[in-house]
């Protein structure tokens, strides 16, 4: 666990999310290099801390995923009083809740006593297709908290579009993720999913948005020889379980769990996404680097990754018939797929973490740098 170690102010900075994985699956590069600019970066999340011996300190915060719980606006004021040190330079908030009540605790600190803020948004969860009410409820939220966000930093360009629209941040830019390390999966056997035929792969977690139904109801539209791994876990694993059962194709459909994926993705023979909505994912451009073709919902996020028949196929949110359709296509077509999963490797080399880390880090270096004197 990390020690509390005191700083000077302007020497902290903090780091949030609503959970600590977030943290220990996409930041850790960034912790250890502003820790080896002299400065101690702390972590505030949901949840018991985890073990990142990069941070400082570990704070665990009462965030709850849904947006009206009253535990929120109690971790609002945790923060807040974590805040009103002083000793804070910099505030880097992500996901979408913790990011929120990130800066309702900014904006209840006088002026004097505000840090810097940069919201990195992973992925809106909103965009031209959710529903008025939904819309409203989230990008109302970011709309709120825009006067106290130095720095927006999205992902891909939909998310970028509207936020220079709608102004919200005092400046706006657009990032290629937070870098892929791919050396991992280098390590596994790329021809070992040449004994199977036809093998689909997802993980995620299942969830509403991630939306492993589709895949189902599309494999059982597909020829006997199609199978599917969905590892993950989540909520809606249960439901997704019964769903396979429901439609007779249980026994061509493996629930792993939570697993490392390089094995996965050296066993299969294509990664068909379903999300959604996304930012910039992980999943997909790990598996578009081990040369797998890609079938993935059109939506953002996904196009930010998959130029429709040069690097990938795309089919229309929630249509498990086309997302079958497409399927079938590489099934019927070994060159096309071979070619569609070459040209998606190569698309991925500017998503590598050596390609994006310089990228991320001159935006910190950027808000660290000292205002400059009013003449």
């Amino acid at each position: 666990m990390a020690v509390d170690i005191h700083a000077a102010p302007g020497r902290r900075i903090l780091f949030t999310a609503s959970t600590w994985s977030h943290l220990a699956n996409f930041h850790r590069p960034y912790l250890r290099a502003l820790a080896d600019r002299g400065y101690l970066v702390d972590g505030a999340c949901g949840g018991a801390p985890a073990d990142l011996p990069e941070l400082a300190r570990a704070v665990p915060l009462s965030l709850e995923k849904k947006m009206t719980s009253p535990k929120n606006l109690a971790a609002a004021a945790q923060i807040r009083r974590l805040l009103a040190s002083g000793e804070y330079d910099l505030v880097s908030c992500h996901t979408a809740l913790a990011a929120f009540f990130t800066r309702l605790a900014v904006e209840a600190l006088p002026k004097s006593k505000r840090p810097r803020v940069v919201c990195i948004a992973h992925g809106y969860l909103f965009d031209q297709n959710t529903s008025a009410a939904k819309t409203a409820l989230l990008a109302g939220a970011e709309k709120l908290t825009a006067p106290v966000t130095d720095l927006v930093l999205t992902m891909n360009r939909w998310d970028f579009d509207y936020a220079s629209a709608h102004r919200l941040g005092r400046r706006v830019a657009n990032i290629p993720g937070m870098g892929v390390d791919f050396s991992p999966l280098d390590r596994a056997d790329p021809q070992a999913g040449l004994a199977l035929r036809e093998v689909l792969v997802y993980g995620a977690e299942f969830s509403r948005r991630k939306s492993q139904a589709v895949l189902l109801r599309a494999l059982a539209r597909l020829p006997e020889r199609a199978a599917l791994l969905l590892p993950g876990q989540g909520d809606l694993l249960p439901s997704c379980q019964a769903l396979a059962r429901e439609l007779g194709v249980e026994r061509r459909v493996v629930f792993p769990g939570h697993v490392s994926m390089a094995a996965w993705y050296a066993v299969a023979n294509a990664v068909v996404p379903s999300s959604h909505s996304e930012g910039l994912p992980f999943n997909l451009m790990e598996a578009m680097h081990c040369g797998l073709p890609a079938v993935a919902s059109d939506v953002k996020g996904h196009r930010d990754l998959i130029c429709h028949g040069k690097s990938g196929l795309l089919y229309p949110y929630g249509d498990d018939a086309a997302c079958a359709r497409q399927i079938q296509i590489l099934m019927d077509d070994p060159q096309l797929a071979r070619s569609l999963g070459q040209a998606g490797q190569k698309a991925m080399e500017p998503f590598r973490l050596e390609a994006v880390f310089p990228c991320v880090m001159a935006e910190y270096d950027r808000l660290l740098s000292p205002a400059p004197a009013l003449v």
